[in-house]
């Protein structure tokens, strides 16, 4: 018996817990697309949302447009349940394009937006923009290699867990070599014109790891704080590309340090320290 392909779309990973009755937390991943490398900052975060991380899938090469347009469409689908509920949207590398993607699209529709080394650094740096255009050259037989070869570059080892060191290279390799050469275009073309990011009203949190050997974070975050009007950076002085699997990092604290948790957050947070 011959089984039908079926064409996967993107899909929110829900965590066990499910509170319907918090803030709704929209995890953007980065280029491995898994939503899995949030694993370490779950917990901390469902003290005062209900968090959603989108998993695009492995063969998935469709356009930043047509990827938007499926994160909004997944928002709304959880906002149906529960529609007056605050959204926070949270990109990471590849997924903060594509947080600013869906932010310029429908602006109203969060209440706070945190982009984090995000990937439109990608631009800032000519030499990695060239070398792209190369990639599609290696065989992809040294593609799993090549993901062991980055990892350095990827993260600051020594300060992750081996679990995580482990789980961040098994998403890496997980991706085909077609689609990590799709999704390198995608950041090779990446554009949002700064006047559609300047009617961003709402806060917005830019932090960058000043440790950063993929991409030229920092300037980055001060070009993107710059341009929002109501913006504040954060940098992490330590920390590398993937700052989220750091055993140091913990959002949910910078965030509730640089006083970036509305009213509904903090009210979730002293019932759960009443128990």
């Amino acid at each position: 018996m011959t089984i039908p392909k079926v064409d996967l779309k993107p899909c929110f990973l829900s965590p066990k817990r499910l509170q319907p009755e918090l803030p709704l937390f929209v995890y953007l991943p980065g280029m491995d697309g898994t939503g899995q490398l949030l694993r370490s900052q779950t917990a901390g975060l469902e003290v005062g949302f209900d968090v959603r991380c989108l998993a695009i899938p492995r063969e998935d090469l469709t356009s930043w447009d047509e990827l938007a347009k499926n994160v909004l469409d997944l928002i709304h689908a959880e906002l149906e349940k529960s529609p007056q509920r605050p959204v926070y949207l949270c990109g990471e590398s590849f997924g903060g394009c594509l947080a600013q993607k869906v932010a310029v699209i429908a602006p109203q529709l969060f209440e706070r937006i945190i982009l984090i080394n995000s990937g439109s650094a990608f631009q800032l740096q000519p030499l990695l923009t060239w070398a792209s255009q190369l990639s599609s050259l290696v065989p992809s037989n040294l593609y799993n290699i090549g993901a062991l070869g980055l990892l350095p570059f990827l993260a600051a080892l020594a300060r992750i867990s081996r679990s995580d060191r482990q789980e961040l290279l098994k998403s890496m390799r997980s991706v085909p070599p077609e689609t990590v050469l799709w999704r390198i275009s995608l950041l090779r073309d990446f554009c949002v014109e700064e006047e559609q990011l300047r009617r961003l009203t709402q806060p917005v949190l830019v932090i960058a790891g000043a440790s950063d050997r993929l991409l030229p974070s920092l300037a980055e975050a001060k070009r993107l704080v710059s341009i929002f009007p109501n913006s504040k950076m954060v940098v992490l002085p330590h920390c590398g590309h993937a700052c989220l699997l750091e055993t140091d990092t913990n959002l949910y604290e910078i965030m509730k340090a640089n006083d970036f948790l509305d009213s509904s957050v903090e009210a979730a947070q002293e019932q759960e320290a009443r128990g």
